[in-house]
């Protein structure tokens, strides 16, 4: 079996071929503008290959009983339309999509970091808080499709986790108070390193917040792990001090006993198109594993 996978941001399209469990011929193109535009950039790859499906990650409430893709994102030609039907009709292939976030899941459930839990949480953080919940190992995506939105959780000072407890907010917050302008994660990061106090306070907030956050997730489900990705999770030590403060929670509330574990993300970058891939497998209840489907 050989599929055409594509995960589909607001500015970039990547897309490769994946066969006997692996992703090649990784592909980037700018994220056109229409539906038009992206029937067509679908064509100058899939055309180039003898595939058996397609596969996609993409932004919004994937909706699979209606075929269509609910909510809002920067890829507003993709919601409220047949795509299902669409895309199928148009290359003759069976398709399968689901939502960038429970894709990154899936794959870190499937062959990464959450693959020997039952229960999970995944938590995705970048310029905002997502994530995915798996119930013996299956992805649960709620009654209206919000299964996993736990960047909307509240804060006590009425924000919400995904305005509260991301490096980018802090980043921001740091130009703001300080009229530096460029700094980046890492540069905060690096900041704090260096002694320097306000990038520290700004961190120690996020992890803060995001101890709490994690706390309430934990005592709602009790799961076995919580896998923690973005691009911040590969920053040296955030998984272990998030694990830590966590804890620290958890003995204040006299619940240690159900601490997770807490574990950084494996596939990074390119967990959206495994998982775009498992996600597909999954629907079309193909099996997989000897490497000759």
């Amino acid at each position: 079996m050989k599929l055409a996978v594509f995960d589909i941001g607001g500015t970039n399209i990547k897309c490769g071929s994946f066969q006997d469990n692996k992703i090649a011929s990784i592909e980037k193109f700018a994220t056109p503008k229409t539906f038009a535009g992206l029937k067509l950039q679908m064509h100058r790859f899939i055309d180039q290959h003898n595939f058996d499906g397609i596969a996609i990650s993409a932004p919004g409430a994937v909706d699979k009983s209606s075929g269509t893709i609910k909510g809002i994102s920067a890829v507003p030609y993709i919601h409220d339309r047949p795509i299902f039907k669409e895309l199928q009709e148009e290359f003759s292939l069976p398709v399968a999509i689901e939502n960038d976030a429970n894709c990154a899941g899936i794959c870190e459930v499937n062959i990464g970091a959450g693959k020997k839990f039952t229960n999970v949480a995944f938590i995705i953080i970048g310029t905002g808080i997502g994530g995915a919940i798996f119930i013996n190992k299956k992805l649960y995506k709620g009654n209206h499709l919000f299964g996993g939105e736990f960047g909307l959780m509240q804060t006590s000072d009425g924000g919400t986790l995904s305005t509260r407890a991301t490096i980018v907010k802090a980043a921001s917050a740091y130009e703001r108070q300080t009229g530096i302008d460029n700094i980046d994660g890492e540069k905060l990061f690096l900041l704090a390193d260096q002694g320097d106090k306000l990038a520290q306070d700004l961190i120690d907030k996020v992890y803060n917040y995001l101890a709490v956050g994690l706390y309430n997730i934990e005592v709602s489900f009790d799961f076995d792990a919580l896998i923690i990705g973005g691009g911040i999770s590969a920053h040296k030590g955030f998984s272990a001090e998030i694990s830590k403060r966590l804890y620290a929670e958890l003995v204040k509330n006299k619940v240690s006993e159900i601490m997770p574990e807490v574990k950084e993300c494996q596939y990074h970058n390119n967990a959206n198109l495994y998982g775009a891939a498992y996600n597909f497998i999954s629907d079309y209840a193909i099996e997989v594993g000897n490497g000759n489907n």
